[in-house]
Order: structure tokens, then C-alpha cells, then sequence
């Protein structure tokens, strides 16, 4: 008989070898935050804004805001919830500081 705790051991596992099982990530929903037209908000404020909230390049911004203007509706960005939520809140504190009645809302991709 052997003393050797190894030996008991490698005779106990009968040859079983154990991997720790790694969880399966999954990827967040995604959400596109959208701007609504209406007749009251400047083209140039939707512009400013799509430049500050969002980061878009003028050029970008303008494309954006034609969308708005002339389809009712326009894609800022696709984001994860808490982005989402924070863009849109920032998107209705400026319309209301500046007393613009634009809607910003956001629905999950």
C-alpha cells in the first residue's frame, strides 16, 4: 500500500477530467434613439443637437435632420439601454431649455 496522496487520487478521479464551465455572454439589447418631426423646432437646433448629443459630423447631422424633416422620423444611434435613456433625456433637456417642443424617443433594435 502506498502512502502517496497523489497516487490515491489519480486512482479516485477515474480518468474524469473537470473543466469549469464558463457562463455564455450574451450580448445587451440594442436601442435606436429617434428623433420626431414637427413644425415648430429650427432645422439648425435639430443640427446643434444631433452635433452635441451625438457626436455626428455636420455633414452627418444635416443628413439626419433632412431625414426628420421630410420623413417624420430619423436615426440618431443605436445604443446600449442606459446610453439610450441618457441621450434621450439630454436630447429633451435642450429642446426644453431652449423652449423647442422636439421629441427624441428610443425602441429597442
Amino acid at each position: 500500500m502506498s502512502d502517496d496522496p497523489r497516487k490515491h487520487h489519480r486512482e479516485a478521479d477515474h480518468g474524469v477530467v473537470l473543466e469549469e464551465a464558463r457562463p455564455k455572454l450574451k450580448r445587451p439589447p440594442l436601442y435606436r434613439v429617434i428623433l420626431l418631426n414637427d413644425d415648430y423646432t429650427p432645422m439648425e437646433f435639430v443640427v446643434q443637437v444631433l452635433q452635441k448629443v451625438f457626436g455626428l459630423d455636420r455633414n452627418t447631422a444635416t443628413r439626419v435632420m433632412l431625414e426628420v424633416h421630410t420623413k417624420g422620423k430619423g436615426i440618431c444611434g443605436t445604443f446600449t439601454y442606459e446610453i439610450a435613456e441618457t441621450k434621450v433625456a439630454q436630447v429633451t433637456g435642450l429642446a426644453q431649455q431652449h423652449q423647442h417642443p422636439l421629441l427624441c424617443t428610443m425602441e429597442e433594435t
